[in-house]
């Protein structure tokens, strides 16, 4: 990791680092500061304003990023900068706009506008960023690695978490074609796994499940970070990519990588010298969503003005009847991301139905 980190710090412009506090941000920020030595390096971490007055805990995020960003930035000795995101700015016509078009695909709400909006920042200042990206990939690190239910499931891993939820919307049609279609590529996938042999059944299935995110998941998400950094003339660096480290921990028994019984017990074993007690005993936290209430509001006041225009492009793709039961819960019940992204979704299908309007062939 410190050889990734020094090779990847090369560069004839101004470089930073992306921190969220947790464990895969922290690391890079933390070997990054010890090469350069005596030149503090830049990060910078996305937050949003706030209306509640609280983090409010669920199941994907028990703790907010703050206090472990700054934990960090003072451990390291970092030149570290907050880029606060209002609801303007995250719900705005033209930020969903540029989202849009640097993906070519329907965005996944405040997750893309948030990741567009700091990269947008973060250029006035830095030409190169440094991303724990594809960690949690490489050494295990989402829940679902973690969930037996999941890890027996015949389907990807991710499929029942927050990424399948999305599509709760969609026409019942729709949504049965399109798991059919997710069975097909998900049993395509397990053929080309290279198995050891004499390895348990439960390695054997750990080996799967790593397999499926370093070529499934990983791509997807690289392929966001992408679009979105290129779009603003950003780069990202994403130094958990090097091909040395995943081939060498691929093939490092799973009983190896929960060695403590957490996720990412080699990547925590290996940097806990470097990172403030704080983050090494801190759980996995996904990249941070708002949870202001006022976002919820603009989110629903367009989907509202969308299902209401029966000429909405939309339409025939969407259970409707689902929509307006949705939109007719109180106020707060999708504060929450989880439960606000079937209408982040669902309006972000129209959006891209209309921008690129797309000839459906049956």
């Amino acid at each position: 990791m410190e050889d990734i980190v020094r090779r990847q710090l090369i560069s004839d412009v101004p470089l930073c680092t992306l921190l969220s506090g947790g464990l895969d941000s922290s690391a890079l920020t933390a070997l990054a500061g010890r090469a350069l030595g005596a030149e503090p390096v830049r990060s910078f971490a996305v937050d949003f304003a706030d209306e509640t007055g609280g983090f409010v805990p669920d199941d994907l995020r028990e703790t907010p990023d703050g206090p472990y960003v700054h934990d960090v930035a003072k451990h390291v000795g970092s030149d570290h900068a907050d880029v606060v995101l209002s609801n303007d700015q995250l719900a705005s016509p033209a930020s969903m706009d540029s989202v849009l078009r640097a993906r070519d695909l329907p965005a996944m709400g405040d997750m893309d506008s948030s990741l567009y909006l700091l990269f947008a920042e973060i250029r006035r200042h830095s030409t190169v960023a440094l991303s724990g990206e594809s960690a949690d990939e490489v050494f295990g690190g989402y829940r679902w690695f973690h969930d037996p239910d999941a890890v027996a499931a015949d389907a990807f891993p991710w499929s029942g978490a927050m990424l399948g939820a999305g599509l709760g919307l969609l026409d019942r049609t729709l949504r049965d074609r399109a798991n059919a279609y997710e069975r097909e590529r998900y049993h395509e996938a397990l053929t080309e796994v290279p198995h050891v042999p004499g390895a348990d059944a439960r390695e054997r299935r750990m080996r799967e499940i790593c397999y499926l995110h370093l070529t499934r998941m990983v791509r997807m998400l690289l392929d966001r970070k992408d679009r979105m950094s290129m779009a603003v003339g950003l780069e990202v660096r994403v130094p958990f990519c090097d091909h040395r480290l995943v081939e060498y921990v691929f093939n490092t028994p799973w009983s190896h990588k929960t060695y403590d019984g957490r996720e990412k017990s080699l990547l925590r074993g290996a940097v806990a010298d470097v990172l403030p007690r704080s983050v090494v005993r801190r759980r996995k936290s996904p990249y941070p969503a708002t949870q202001n209430p006022g976002y919820e509001r603009m989110i629903r006041t367009r989907l509202e003005e969308v299902v209401a225009d029966s000429s909405s492009p939309v339409l025939p793709y969407l259970d409707v009847g689902a929509v307006r039961e949705a939109l007719r819960r109180p106020m707060g019940a999708a504060s929450l991301q989880p439960d606000r992204l079937p209408l982040e979704r669902a309006l972000a299908l129209h959006d891209w139905l209309a921008a690129y309007r797309p000839r459906h062939v049956a």
